[in-house]
């Protein structure tokens, strides 16, 4: 008697006690640096990040980072004047300019 493959059921996969514990939650924000508005440029952005972080302090903790280091004296061409955070959905959510307190 000929009978077919033998099958066998499949148990299903350990769940972990916490979905959050498998996956981190981890949300996209865009870092623009931006440079002083010039009347023939529409765009003052001298630069772009994109960057995956937890939350939206992480976002601007490294925003601050990249304001600092576009600003240092030693770095070629224009200095940045402010620093703006994009979230996913394209709000800004932070901006900080070399005229802040702390900047």
């Amino acid at each position: 008697m000929r009978h077919g493959p033998e099958t066998r059921p499949v148990p299903p996969p350990d769940p972990s006690p916490d979905p959050a514990d498998r996956l981190s939650a981890r949300e996209t924000f865009h870092i623009e640096i931006l440079g002083a508005p010039a009347r023939t440029e529409a765009d003052p952005v001298l630069s772009r990040v994109s960057v995956r972080v937890e939350d939206q302090a992480g976002a601007e903790e490294r925003a601050l980072r990249l304001f600092a280091r576009a600003r240092v004296p030693q770095r070629a061409g224009e200095p940045a004047e402010a620093v703006r955070v994009i979230d996913g959905a394209g709000r800004e959510v932070f901006f900080r300019s070399r005229f802040d307190e702390g900047a």
